[in-house]
């Protein structure tokens, strides 16, 4: 009985040192523009309920205390990490005074191109190329709206002086030069993170994608990280001590057990 229940505890502390893992990665980019943070979710694992009935032991031997009690494996339960989710709720608007900063009300993402295909993001952190293309940090180009191959869909804005309006059309000299691609998602689940705020669609997902027609464009605004740093530092501590008490669990089982196999045969 301490055997599987050592194996329940464990599965726990591994469980949470998962999610400490997510808490530590959301507090390091709780200053990261355009960053959102992620969840852990967990479920319990019950042996039985995930057979099949056809896998079921039937016993085939003369009635027992054993088998009347055999519970099919429904004694053991086990921790599972089904993984993390990430909260794509609105982050604040910080203004910065760059007129290429461009911060996102709303539901939606701006399209880059990068050397693996087009990529979204949140992250507005924008400026000018020396060839006068709009493009972010990393200096991929910032994609305008079209039916053209987006590698033909960057940004030319022939003077600095220009404006955005808050649907995302840009106006250089009184003139439109371009409308921001602004994309959502109908499932936003159906996005991985890439590194550096920026998204990319998961393997064999065919998402629902649209033109983000209610998102707002701020101008030299930045929209900063979703992260609650007291509620994530609140939850930190919170799961160290569940990990504690887990600890504090296998080490009672491991005593157990070894009473078990060193004191409970003397007593024969």
């Amino acid at each position: 009985m301490s055997t599987k229940g050592i194996y329940t505890a464990l599965s726990g502390a591994i469980a949470q040192n998962a999610k400490l893992d997510t808490i530590a990665n959301n507090i390091a980019n709780s200053s990261t523009a355009g960053f959102k943070k992620d969840q852990q979710v967990f479920k319990e694992y019950l042996t039985a309920n995930e057979k099949y009935p056809d896998n079921i032991q039937v016993p085939r031997v003369t009635a027992s205390i054993e088998s009347f009690y055999d519970n099919q494996g429904g004694d053991r339960g086990y921790v599972d990490s089904a993984g993390t989710f990430t909260d794509f709720s609105q982050g604040s608007l910080k203004q910065t005074g760059n007129k290429f900063d461009l911060a996102l009300e709303g539901k939606g993402f701006f399209e880059i191109m990068t050397p693996n295909g087009v990529k979204f993001t949140r992250d507005g952190a924008f400026h000018l190329s020396h060839d006068g293309k709009l493009v972010n940090k990393e200096g991929f180009a910032v994609l305008r709206s079209g039916n053209q191959d987006p590698a033909q869909r960057s940004i030319q804005i022939p003077n600095a002086h220009s404006t955005i309006a808050y649907n995302g059309e840009i106006y250089s000299g009184g003139q439109l030069a371009a409308k921001l691609s602004i994309v959502e998602f109908q499932n936003p689940d159906v996005l991985k993170k890439m590194g550096n705020s920026m998204y990319s669609i998961k393997e064999k997902m065919n998402p629902v994608m649209s033109i983000a027609e209610n998102a707002k464009v701020h101008q030299g605004s930045i929209e900063t990280s979703n992260v609650n740093i007291v509620q994530e530092m609140t939850d930190m501590i919170n799961a160290t001590r569940v990990f504690e008490s887990t600890q504090k669990a296998i080490k009672a089982f491991d005593e157990m057990n070894a009473k078990l196999v060193n004191d409970v045969p003397k007593l024969r």
